[in-house]
C-alpha cells in the first residue's frame, strides 16, 4: 500500500454536514466510510465519529472530536480558480449560511474552516518584478479578489 497522506479535519458533530457540502461543491469528489461512534467512547453512540471523503482526489477525514479544539486561519484550503465565475462560485458557496468573507481572498465557512479563493495566475503575476508590486497594492484593497482588477494591475 503507498503511503498516503490524510488531512484530519476536526469537528464538534458537524463533520457529515461539512464533508456533505465540500464533496457537492469541488468536482472529483466523494464521500467515503462514515464510523459511528462505538458504545464506551467519548460522544453519542452511534452518531458519527469519523467521515471519511475525497476533495478532487485528496483524502479528508473529518472527525466528531467535540468543542475541545477549533479551526483558525493557521491552516487554510487555497483554491485555484482560472476565472472569475470560479472565483464567484467558491467565493459565495463558502460564505453562504453564515461564513464570512475575509481580506486578500480569505474567506471561511460555516464550519469556522478557512479559505483562500485566488485567482491561479498569481504565483505568476506576484514572482514578476515590477508587476508583483502592483498586482499586490490591487488585492490588498479586495476581500473577494477581482479577475480583472489583478490583470489590470499587472498590465
Amino acid at each position: 500500500m503507498p503511503n498516503k497522506l490524510v488531512t484530519c479535519l476536526w469537528f464538534n458533530g458537524q463533520a457529515e454536514d461539512a464533508a456533505r457540502f465540500y464533496v457537492s461543491l469541488f468536482p472529483n469528489s466523494k464521500m467515503g466510510r462514515i464510523t459511528p461512534t462505538p458504545k464506551g467512547a467519548p460522544g453519542v453512540p452511534g452518531k458519527p465519529l469519523t467521515v471519511e471523503f475525497e476533495l478532487n482526489g485528496q483524502a479528508f477525514m473529518g472527525l466528531n472530536g467535540g468543542p475541545n479544539f477549533t479551526f483558525s486561519e493557521a491552516i487554510s484550503f487555497q483554491v485555484p480558480c482560472d476565472t472569475q465565475a470560479e472565483i464567484d462560485r467558491y467565493w459565495d458557496a463558502l460564505i453562504a449560511d453564515g461564513g464570512e468573507p475575509g481580506p486578500c481572498g480569505w474567506c471561511k465557512d460555516r464550519f469556522g474552516l478557512s479559505w483562500q479563493i485566488v485567482p491561479s495566475i498569481m504565483p505568476e503575476l506576484l514572482s514578476r518584478p515590477g508587476k508583483a508590486e502592483k498586482v499586490t497594492a490591487a488585492f490588498m484593497k479586495m476581500s473577494k479578489f477581482d479577475l480583472a482588477a489583478i490583470e489590470a494591475a499587472a498590465a
